[in-house]
């Protein structure tokens, strides 16, 4: 299934811009739309304040990426604008004149006036180059091929460090760093130094983004920490760009967000005095159809990095429990379900057997709830959805009875009573029934039963 995306969606040539709706926050996980696909996020917060999310865009679970980059801007983590077309090597917004092949990972520096999107194509060579824009969201435009030797590797990520010097990084398996001619435009191919990263110290694998902190280089990378998969944002420090970087461990990790994850790709920066791990989720069974996320981390007085959670709040509070909660905030996924579209601007969990389990971190449910309505679709079979708070081996706030709706194709809002629960938990679905796929979930919210179902007490 394709992300609903495409040309046929009509909107604004400039930009398109994405309000939360009323009792919810965009700073929620995922912090893209239904039906948009944004990867490999590199988070960077320019001279007006605001910060900026460029990545790779998805489009189809049976490739890696697309002809275009669009980028995401925020003054606040709550709201977002897309700007659609930023970058494209095909199409109408073609700035590649010299190749039409998927763009893979870019990143993008400001100096000299000019914002340089450095970008990669998934060609034989994985031939990288740049482009510039005198505006952060772009369009950026002329393309130019960028000389790395015989290092054409993807994921290209750009340093300037505190005396203005830019550092052009890259590399899958063993990183590479070359210092950027002053135009930002050119590697000084003399500089170009292999291995400051490796697969066998590091457990490098791809992604890598560079920051400084307190005197410390930080290099971030899709680190194969965990199952020899490359799901960990890990890093390496070093008094150095050129390192030597030893290496410091797990910032987050990915593994569970959907069955057919594979990989991550991250970046780090400080936002209004704080500092975040921007991500990737898959989506769809896909390892190809993955979305942008937000945590808060924290540094401990060494400079080291406490690992976090996937969550489903993300840079925000914890959820109201009294707002509508799109089932695709899931943070983790054990079985079957997965996150999918049912529509250009819709998701679901979807994809549903006994014995499944999802969860959300971290739900508000204040000074009390009693009352859980869910919106679902069946897929003519007879099962149950249970709420469990905390831990899924613990016992069940609320049991919702899918038989009335046997053989009911259309979408269904279900209430029913819950036992009392007050505070802050994790909240787990967790299903049971018949063998095959049981049903899909669009939403669910709780209410006090002593108010008006859906007003916050």
């Amino acid at each position: 299934m394709g992300s609903g995306y495409s040309e046929k969606i009509v909107f604004p040539i400039l930009l398109l811009l994405f309000l939360s709706a009323p009792g919810t926050s965009q700073s929620q996980n995922p912090i893209v739309p239904p039906g948009i696909y944004i990867a490999d996020p590199s988070a960077h917060v320019w001279q007006d304040g605001k910060l900026y999310i460029y990545g790779s865009r998805d489009e189809s679970p049976d490739y890696f990426c697309s002809y275009r980059y669009h980028v995401l801007s925020t003054p606040d983590l709550e709201t977002w604008t897309l700007f659609p077309d930023a970058f494209a090597s095909k199409g109408e917004a073609d700035a590649v004149f010299y190749s039409d092949d998927y763009l893979y990972a870019p990143d993008v520096q400001y100096k000299n006036g000019l914002y340089h999107l450095y970008y990669c194509l998934a060609n034989r060579d994985a031939t990288e180059g740049v482009a510039v824009s005198e505006k952060p969201e772009g369009p950026f435009k002329g393309g130019k091929i960028l000389k790395t030797g015989k290092f054409n590797e993807i994921d290209p990520c750009v340093f300037l460090d505190d005396d203005g010097q830019g550092y052009y990084i890259w590399g899958q398996f063993s990183a590479k760093i070359a210092r950027l001619k002053p135009n930002m435009m050119e590697i000084d191919s003399t500089t170009i130094r292999d291995e400051i990263v490796t697969e066998k110290e590091h457990r490098f694998h791809e992604g890598g983004y560079m920051v400084k902190r307190n005197g410390i280089y930080y290099f971030i990378y899709a680190g194969l920490s965990i199952k020899d998969m490359p799901t960990c944002i890990s890093y390496a420090t070093s008094s150095s760009p050129w390192g030597p970087f030893k290496y410091g461990g797990v910032i987050i990790n990915n593994d569970g967000c959907d069955p057919g994850n594979w990989n991550n790709h991250g970046s780090l920066v400080e936002f209004k005095k704080k500092w975040y791990v921007f991500y990737h989720r898959s989506t769809h069974n896909s390892k190809m159809m993955r979305k942008a996320c937000v945590e808060p981390i924290f540094f401990n007085s060494d400079g080291s990095i406490n690992e976090v959670e996937m969550t489903s709040q993300g840079a925000g509070p914890p959820i109201s429990a009294f707002q509508i909660i799109e089932a695709e905030r899931a943070c983790l996924l054990n079985g079957h379900l997965r996150v999918q579209a049912f529509s250009d601007n819709a998701e679901e969990l979807a994809g549903i057997y006994s014995r499944d389990r999802a969860v959300y971190k971290y739900i508000d449910f204040g000074n009390g709830a009693n009352q859980l309505t869910l919106r679902v679709k069946s897929k003519g079979k007879t099962g149950k959805i249970r709420l469990i708070p905390d831990k899924p081996w613990l016992s069940s706030i609320a049991s919702v009875d899918m038989k009335a709706f046997k053989d009911n194709s259309d979408w269904q809002e279900i209430t029913v009573k819950t036992k009392t629960i007050k505070g802050i938990h994790a909240l787990w679905l967790v299903t049971q029934g018949e063998e095959g796929e049981l049903f899909s979930v669009d939403w669910f919210k709780f209410a006090n039963s002593d108010v008006e179902l859906g007003e916050i007490p």
